[in-house]
C-alpha cells in the first residue's frame, strides 16, 4: 500500500508539471530557443535533485519501513550494499535513507546519460521527415508520455525477471557491452534513417489511412468522413519505437545500480522528463561536446562489466558510492576532453 501511494504521489506530481508546461507554457507553437532549453533543462534537474534530497530523508516511506525486521527485509530483497547490524532502527534508516538516494541519482545521471544518444536518434528522425521545428515540442511531449507507459510495464517486467532470474544479470551485461563497443566503433559514422522504408512506416500505410502531407500539429485529421493518420503521427510512433529500443539498453543499466524497481523507475522517468529539455540544449551545443559518444561507450562497458561480475564486485565490498564516481568521471571527462581537444575546422582548400 505504502508503495502505490508513494508511486500515485509521484506520477500525480510529474503529470502536472508536465501538463502544465504543455498547457500554460506552450499554447501557441513555436521554435525552441536555446534560453528557453536551457530554463526547462534546469528545472528538470533542480526537480531529479529535490527529490534526491527527498529520498535522503524520506527515502524509508517508500516501502513504509518502520521496524528493524522490515527494514532487513526490505535491504535483503533489493540487494542494497549497506551493514545495518549493530544499529539501532533511526541509525539503521539513516544509513538505508543515504544509500537509496545515491542509488537513485547515479541511476538518474546514467540514464541522463545515456540519453544524450538518444537525442541524436531523435533528431535524425526530425530530419529524415522533414519535422517543421515548430512541431517538435509538441511531438515530443506526446513521446514522452508513451515513454512512461512503456518505461514503467519494461522496468517492472525486468525486476521480476532478476527476482526470479538471477541469470538474467548476465545477458543484460552481454547486451550492455555489445552496445558500448558497437557505440564505440561507429562513434564517427553518419546514421540516416529511411523515411520510406522504416518498418514503423511500412506497418502504419498497411494498416492506417495515411494523409500525405503534414498539417499543421495534428496527429489525425478527418476528411469526407474518413480519419486519416497524418505524417507527424507516424514521426511520433517512430519516437515511441525507437526508445523502446534504447529502453534496452537504459534500464538494465539501472539496475546495475539498484534492485528497486521504484528507484529504477524514478531515476528512468526523471531522466526522461528532461529529455525534451535536453533536446533542444543539446541541439544548439553538441557540435562542442565531440567525445561525448566515447564516454557513452565507455560508460555502458563499464555498466555491462558491472552486472557480469556483481556478485564478484560485491564480495569485494564495491559500493554504490564507487559507482557514481566512476559515472561522474566518466561523463566530466568526456566533456573536459571535448573543450581541451576541440574538432578542428577544415580550412578551405
Amino acid at each position: 500500500m505504502n508503495e502505490l501511494l508513494f508511486f500515485g504521489g509521484f506520477l500525480i506530481l510529474i503529470l502536472f508539471v508536465l501538463f502544465l508546461d504543455l498547457g500554460i507554457f506552450d499554447k501557441k507553437s513555436h521554435v525552441i530557443s536555446f534560453r528557453e532549453a536551457l530554463g526547462w533543462t534546469a528545472l528538470w534537474i533542480f526537480m531529479a535533485i529535490g527529490f534526491y534530497v527527498f529520498l535522503r530523508i524520506y527515502g524509508h516511506l517508500l516501502h513504509g519501513i518502520d521496524s528493524f525486521e522490515n527494514l532487513s527485509s526490505i535491504t535483503y530483497k533489493h540487494g542494497h550494499p549497506i551493514s545495518i547490524t549493530g544499529l539501532s532502527l533511526e541509525e539503521a534508516i539513516h544509513v538505508y535513507n543515504k544509500n537509496l538516494s545515491l542509488e537513485y541519482i547515479t541511476g538518474y545521471l546514467i540514464e541522463y546519460t545515456l540519453s544524450i544518444d538518444n537525442v541524436f536518434v531523435i533528431l535524425m528522425i526530425f530530419y529524415s521527415f522533414n519535422v517543421h521545428e515548430m512541431q517538435y515540442k509538441r511531438v515530443l511531449f506526446w513521446g514522452i508520455l508513451g515513454a512512461i507507459v512503456f518505461r514503467f510495464i519494461f522496468i517492472f517486467l525486468s525486476s521480476s525477471m532478476i527476482q526470479n532470474f538471477s541469470w538474467t544479470f548476465y545477458i543484460f551485461g552481454a547486451i550492455l557491452l555489445y552496445s558500448g563497443i558497437k557505440i564505440f566503433i561507429e562513434r564517427n559514422k553518419t546514421e540516416k534513417i529511411d523515411a520510406r522504408n522504416h518498418i514503423v512506416v511500412k506497418f502504419t500505410s498497411k494498416y492506417f489511412k495515411v494523409y500525405p502531407r503534414y498539417v499543421g500539429q495534428n496527429f489525425f485529421i478527418r476528411q469526407n468522413g474518413t480519419i486519416y493518420v497524418t505524417p507527424l503521427f507516424i514521426v511520433l510512433l517512430i519516437i515511441e519505437f525507437s526508445d523502446i529500443i534504447f529502453a534496452i539498453d537504459s534500464v538494465p543499466a539501472i539496475f546495475s545500480v539498484t534492485k528497486d524497481p521504484y528507484i529504477v523507475f524514478f531515476s528512468n522517468i526523471f531522466a526522461i522528463l528532461g529529455l525534451r529539455s535536453l533536446f533542444f540544449f543539446i541541439v544548439h551545443v553538441i557540435k562542442y561536446f565531440r567525445f561525448l559518444k566515447v564516454g557513452i561507450s565507455i560508460l555502458l562497458i563499464f555498466i555491462g562489466f558491472k552486472l557480469i561480475l556483481h556478485d564478484w564486485l560485491k564480495e569485494k565490498g564495491f559500493t554504490t558510492m564507487y559507482s557514481l564516481y566512476i559515472v561522474l568521471s566518466v561523463l566530466i571527462g568526456s566533456i573536459l576532453i571535448s573543450i581541451l581537444f576541440p574538432k578542428k575546422n577544415k580550412e578551405p582548400n
